[in-house]
């Protein structure tokens, strides 16, 4: 079994927010990828933007910066 590690995590109330955040991402190179919600926290689509830990910073300016829709961003050991 791999070891867990923490994850910066963006959740979203809609399908198309994340799908708009995964858009974002790719255009402007932001490392990660969307993976089903955690059972550690809940969201109302049911999927999430997992990206490293050391990218929260530039995950949170990409946010304000493009006006995403999200609903929460959270540390999680995955």
């Amino acid at each position: 079994m791999r070891e867990k590690t923490e994850k910066c995590v963006v959740t979203f109330a809609t399908t198309a927010a994340s799908m708009a955040m995964e858009a974002a991402c790719r255009e402007e190179g932001v490392p990660g990828r969307l993976i089903p919600v955690p059972r550690a926290i809940s969201a109302g689509c049911g999927m999430c933007w997992a990206a490293p830990k050391e990218a929260r910073d530039t995950v949170e300016e990409l946010v304000i910066r493009r006006g995403l829709h999200i609903d929460g961003i959270y540390a999680v050991l995955l």
